[in-house]
């Protein structure tokens, strides 16, 4: 139960703060209102980072399915955990994303553009084209699966090599903001051909709410793309958990 409802918190977090600045860039009349790209990416970054060091120490903060599946396809995390871990992500990307619905209630009606309606709960190509837009989900999530078992393993590394141990501070009070520029480098160069959801939960769970919530003026959910962003960052996971296992043997020696 633990593990459910810090993944619940955790994936909250990331929503209410992520989905929250793009409402805020997007939709009409907000302060950031069409503020840009840059402070949708640096927001996201910040909602990783802000999301793992709430819930971090108790669940490991994996908040997307496709981290939860690839440290399950290397053997780091039980099989038989993986569905607490799932019902907790979807579950709290859902709870983030009303949250951002009601914290922007009075701009949905004051917004005439459906499509930016959707963006703030989910993501779609710049150029609808499946199988391109399949691959750079890929690349972008095996690319972030990657970076972060390899921010991981560089706490191992202060541990053996040093008398003091510095891992601690590491992988608690570094890591999370590691991961977080992490997140925030995918977005400003991968970000631009889907908008980069890296994540199944973050994508799936707000579309859900998105055609769920009664919002002046909204269009479709745009179903034919959705699944993309589901099974994108899902290969991309485990392929980048994949990848960094004989890497990191080679520099292991």
């Amino acid at each position: 139960m633990e593990i459910f409802l810090a993944e619940v918190v955790g994936t909250a977090i990331l929503i209410v703060i992520g989905d929250g600045v793009v409402a805020n860039v997007l939709l009409a009349k907000t302060k950031g209102h069409n503020s840009g790209w840059i402070v949708i990416t640096t927001g996201w970054g910040l909602a990783v980072a802000m999301a793992v060091y709430a819930v971090g120490r108790v669940s490991g903060a994996h908040l997307n399915p496709a981290v939860t599946f690839g440290l399950a396809s290397i053997d780091s995390l039980a099989w038989a955990e993986v569905p607490t871990y799932l019902a907790g992500e979807m579950v709290g990307a859902m709870l983030g994303a009303v949250l951002v619905y009601v914290s922007y209630y009075r701009h949905w009606g004051a917004t005439d553009d459906p499509a930016a309606k959707l963006a703030v709960f989910c993501t779609g190509p710049a150029i609808r084209s499946p199988v391109a837009n399949l691959v750079t989900e890929i690349i972008g999530t095996a690319l972030l699966m990657f970076g972060i078992l390899g921010i991981g393993a560089n706490a191992l590394e202060i541990q053996s090599a040093s008398e003091i141990d510095l891992s601690a501070v590491f992988s608690t009070g570094i890591a999370p903001l590691l991961v977080g520029f992490l997140v925030w480098a995918i977005g400003l160069s991968l970000g631009g051909p889907t908008g980069y959801a890296i994540n199944p939960a973050r994508d799936l769970g707000p579309r859900i709410v998105h055609a769920l919530l009664p919002i002046d003026g909204k269009g479709d959910s745009d179903w034919g793309y959705a699944w993309i962003p589901v099974v994108g960052p899902i290969v991309g996971g485990v392929m980048g958990a994949l990848l960094f296992q004989p890497v990191d043997g080679v520099f292991l020696g």
